[in-house]
C-alpha cells in the first residue's frame, strides 16, 4: 500500500522531489512551524534558530523556569530545555501545545507521577435542547474532581431549566446574562428573585427548584455540586416523575379527573422554550397557603467590596457572608499581568478552579518530591488536592479571572509568606541559607513583616536578572 499526498503523488516520491529542490536551492512550501522544518530536512529559519529568541531551541537556557506565553506569543512549544530534549517527528497537535506548554516542556522542577489535574470543558460532551445546552465535568471526565462537579448551562431568552432537584447541593455562579430562580424550602415557603452577571445561588440536597433565562440573551451559568459523581442524567425532574407515575394515581393526589391528565408530556422536558415571566410580583404566588421563605438562596459575589492586594483583588464568599451555604465555598480572584497567587495551600478541601478569562500557570507540589505544572486558558478546570503547595501565575498579557471553589463552609489557606514572616529568624535562616547568609538577611527582610499578600505583584526593584540566555 502506498501512502500519497493530496497532490495524488506517493510519499517517496515527494521526499525525492524535496530532496532534489533542495539540492538546487529551490524553496519548497513548508507548514510555519519547527517541526515541519526539521521534517523536511530543512534548515530552520531565523526566528526558529539557536539565535532566535524563542525557547523551544537546543540551544536556549533558563536556569530559572521562567513561564512562556505561548498562546500570546505565537510559539510552536518544542520538548528542548537547557541543552536536553529533541524535537517531534512523530504526528503532533500544534493547538493543544500551545495552550499546554508546561506539559510539552515542563519546568526542570517538576518530578514524580502526578495525577492530571485539568481538563477542559471543551473537551465534555455537549447535550443540546431546545435553546439552551448543558455540559459536566466530573470525575468522569477529571479523575481527580473526587469532591466537586460542575456543569455549564446556557438558557436563551425564556428558555427554562425545568422544575427539578437534586441528591446534592448546588451552587452555581452567573457567568452572563440574567436568570431568575424559583424554589421552596423544607418548610414550604416559597423563593423567587432575578441574578445577573456574578451573582450566586445555593440550592441544599433535595431543595426543589427551577431556572429560566431572561433579557435578551438568556443566560449562561456554572453549576457546583459538592459530589465529584454527580450527573446531570440522574437529576429528579417534574415531567419525568409524572410521566412515569400512574394517571390514576396523579388524579387522586390533585383531587381532579384521570383524563385531566391526558395530554401530560410523555417524558421529561428537561430545557425547553417557555412564556416570557413578568416582574416578580406579577409572578408570585397568592394562593390562600402560600408563604415566603425565610431564607435567601442567592448572594450578590462581585458586589461585594473586594480585597484589594498588591497584584489583584479577591472576593471571598462562604457561610459566613452567606449563611446557607453550608458545604461550597468560593473565591472569586482577578490576578493581573505579571502577578502570582502566592504560594499557599489549603488545609480543610481540595480547590476546584475554573478559569473564566486569561492564561495561567500552576505547579503543584505533592510531597515526597512530587512536583507537575499545568496551563490553562478560558473554560479550564483545575484541581489542586488538598494540602498539596501550589501558586497560579498570570503568564498572559490581560487579567486572570478565576473562581476557587470549595467542598466547605469556610475558605481557608495558608500563605507561605505570611508563615515565614510568622517563624523566628534563626529557624528560616537555617533551614534555606544556612550556608548563604547574606541572601538570608535578604530574604529575612523581605519576609519579617509577616503581611499576606493573597495575589502578589513584585515590586520592579524586586525583579532579578532573567538568567535567560542563547548559546
Amino acid at each position: 500500500m502506498q501512502f500519497r499526498n493530496r497532490y495524488g503523488l506517493p510519499t517517496w516520491h515527494l521526499l525525492l522531489t524535496g530532496l532534489s529542490l533542495s539540492n538546487w536551492g529551490l524553496a519548497i512550501p513548508v507548514e510555519d512551524s519547527p517541526r515541519q522544518y526539521l521534517l523536511a530536512g530543512l534548515e530552520l529559519p531565523p526566528k526558529y534558530s539557536q539565535k532566535s529568541k524563542s525557547p523551544y531551541t537546543p540551544g536556549f537556557r533558563d536556569p530559572y523556569d521562567h513561564a512562556v506565553d505561548s498562546v500570546g506569543d505565537e510559539l510552536d512549544p518544542l520538548p528542548y530545555r537547557n541543552g536536553f530534549g529533541a524535537s517531534v517527528l512523530g504526528p503532533w497537535n500544534p493547538e493543544r501545545s500551545r495552550q499546554s506548554p508546561d506539559l510539552v516542556r515542563p519546568p526542570s522542577t517538576d518530578h514524580g507521577n502526578l495525577n492530571n489535574m485539568r481538563w477542559s470543558f471543551a473537551d465534555s460532551h455537549v447535550r443540546i435542547e431546545e435553546g439552551g445546552w448543558t455540559r459536566q465535568t466530573t470525575v468522569r471526565e477529571l479523575g481527580t474532581s473526587v469532591e466537586l462537579a460542575a456543569v455549564n448551562m446556557r438558557l436563551d431568552k425564556g428558555v427554562i431549566r425545568e422544575l427539578h432537584w437534586h441528591k446534592e447541593a448546588e451552587w452555581a455562579f452567573v457567568l452572563d446574562g440574567q436568570v431568575r430562580v424559583t424554589a421552596i424550602d423544607y418548610e414550604g415557603g416559597n423563593f423567587i428573585d432575578d441574578l445577573k452577571r456574578g451573582d450566586l445561588w445555593y440550592f441544599p440536597s433535595g431543595v426543589p427548584h427551577s431556572l429560566q433565562g431572561l433579557g435578551e440573551n438568556g443566560t449562561e451559568f456554572l453549576l457546583i455540586f459538592d459530589d465529584g459523581n454527580f450527573s446531570e442524567e440522574s437529576t429528579f425532574i417534574l415531567t419525568d416523575w409524572l410521566a412515569h407515575t400512574p394517571k390514576s394515581v396523579v388524579a387522586k393526589n390533585f383531587h381532579l379527573a384521570p383524563e385531566v391528565f391526558d395530554h401530560l408530556p410523555e417524558k421529561e422536558k428537561y430545557i425547553f422554550q417557555g412564556s416570557l415571566p413578568g416582574s416578580i410580583d406579577e409572578e408570585k404566588p397568592t394562593g390562600k397557603g402560600v408563604k415566603k421563605s425565610k431564607y435567601n438562596f442567592v448572594h450578590r459575589m462581585l458586589d461585594q467590596e473586594p480585597h484589594l492586594t498588591s497584584g489583584g483583588e479577591v472576593r471571598i464568599t462562604d457561610s459566613k457572608n452567606f449563611p446557607i451555604s453550608k458545604t461550597v465555598a468560593a473565591a472569586h480572584v482577578l490576578i493581573e499581568p505579571g502577578a502570582i497567587r502566592e504560594m499557599h495551600w489549603h488545609p480543610n478541601a481540595d480547590e476546584w478552579n475554573f478559569f473564566i478569562k486569561g492564561r495561567a500557570r500552576i505547579t503543584i507540589f505533592a510531597s515526597e518530591g512530587s512536583a507537575r505544572t499545568f496551563d490553562y486558558v478560558p473554560g479550564d478546570v483545575g484541581i489542586v488536592p488538598r494540602n498539596m503547595g501550589h501558586f497560579v501565575e498570570n503568564i498572559g498579557d490581560e487579567p486572570i479571572e478565576m473562581l476557587e471553589v470549595f467542598r466547605a463552609d469556610e475558605f481557608r489557606d495558608f500563605s507561605l509568606f505570611q508563615w515565614m514572616g510568622e517563624t523566628p529568624k534563626k529557624m528560616v535562616v537555617d533551614h534555606l541559607f544556612k550556608d548563604d547568609p547574606e541572601n538570608g538577611e535578604k530574604f529575612w527582610n523581605k519576609v519579617k513583616g509577616a503581611e499576606k499578600d493573597e495575589v502578589t505583584l513584585p515590586e520592579a526593584d524586586d525583579a532579578t536578572e532573567s538568567g535567560q540566555r542563547e548559546l
